[in-house]
């Protein structure tokens, strides 16, 4: 069994990693069709032919597209995702500058929406078909119906110009609690249309686990209605809430460029915008890839908690 639980999350990563191979080729294949040359946009339209030819072949663009490919991967084997053409930058520096920005924002929106929708989705199905079920019901469909890029300047009008009570935009300079302040309406946007989805997947959950059996049973047995719903219930409904949780957690990285957009967050999603509208080949493939590695990573975390939430799995 130990050996069972040991090879699971394993079989998990090889299996991941041909996913990841086709995502960064498909990427790298893709950027090259784009229209445009990113060295006559870098060095503008008067530049020389011998310039644009100079700055091609250090850059390495000059070469056959397949060396190019070979060349890239090698790089990767290294750590080495080559310089930006617009920053002159290490990409991964840049890379690494600003994921945590993004890894931040994600993680506050998942605690947000982790934080509304459990206690929302609880008490929706314990009153269903009552007042409480029908009001929680229309407010997420009202969130599922909000995109972000409605919601983000709504904040920004009430919160920061309205009330005053928080900062407009960027991530802030000073300590801890002046980045917290920073990052709250950013982390509100992504995380209340997170928690429209995840109330109605909990109320669902729950729904179907309250009307088991066993449920019934450690009623009989004379145990209190929160033993029964918040040890029993809640416990074998958080498996399929987990899977939509590590599946959100990637939709979240993709919706934070909007997001990042809007409040002038310095992260990831951000530089990829950046990169993908100055053609910045290497760069727009090295945030491809941070953000395929995180959705290799999240994958394998659920994976792991689906054993710690459920130990039957482990058997599996």
């Amino acid at each position: 069994m130990k050996s069972a639980a040991f090879w699971r999350p394993v079989r998990r990563v090889l299996v991941t990693l041909p996913v990841l191979w086709v995502v960064v080729s498909v990427v790298f294949f893709l950027i090259h069709l784009v229209p445009g040359d990113p060295v006559v946009q870098m060095l503008g339209e008067g530049a020389t032919a011998s310039d644009i030819g100079a700055l091609r072949h250090a850059y390495g663009l000059d070469a056959p597209l397949g060396d190019q490919y070979l060349h890239y991967w090698r790089g990767i084997m290294h750590l080495d995702l080559g310089s930006s053409l617009r920053m002159h930058d290490s990409v991964m520096h840049l890379v690494l500058q600003r994921y945590p920005y993004t890894l931040a924002l994600t993680l506050a929106a998942m605690v947000i929406g982790v934080a509304v929708s459990l206690p929302a989705g609880v008490l929706s199905a314990l009153h269903r078909n009552r007042w409480q079920d029908r009001t929680l019901g229309v407010v997420s469909l009202i969130g599922l119906s909000f995109p972000n890029f409605a919601l983000g300047p709504i904040l920004i009008l009430v919160f920061s110009i309205a009330l005053g009570w928080l900062p407009v935009s960027t991530a802030g300079n000073g300590g801890g609690g002046d980045f917290l302040l920073h990052l709250v309406l950013p982390g509100l946007t992504l995380g209340l249309s997170l928690a429209a989805v995840l109330t109605r997947m909990v109320r669902t959950a729950m729904l179907e686990e309250l009307g088991q059996d066993y449920i019934r049973t450690a009623r009989a047995k004379g145990l209190t209605e929160n033993q029964v719903v918040y040890r029993h219930a809640l416990r074998n409904a958080l498996i399929p809430i987990l899977t939509v949780m590590g599946l959100q957690f990637g939709s979240l990285l993709s919706g934070a460029i909007v997001t990042e957009t809007i409040f002038s967050w310095p992260g990831l999603g951000r530089l990829t915008l950046s990169a993908i509208s100055n053609r910045d080949y290497a760069l727009v493939q090295g945030c491809i890839l941070a953000i395929g590695l995180t959705y290799v990573a999240v994958n394998l975390l659920t994976d792991i908690a689906y054993t710690i939430v459920n130990p039957r799995m482990r058997r599996a």
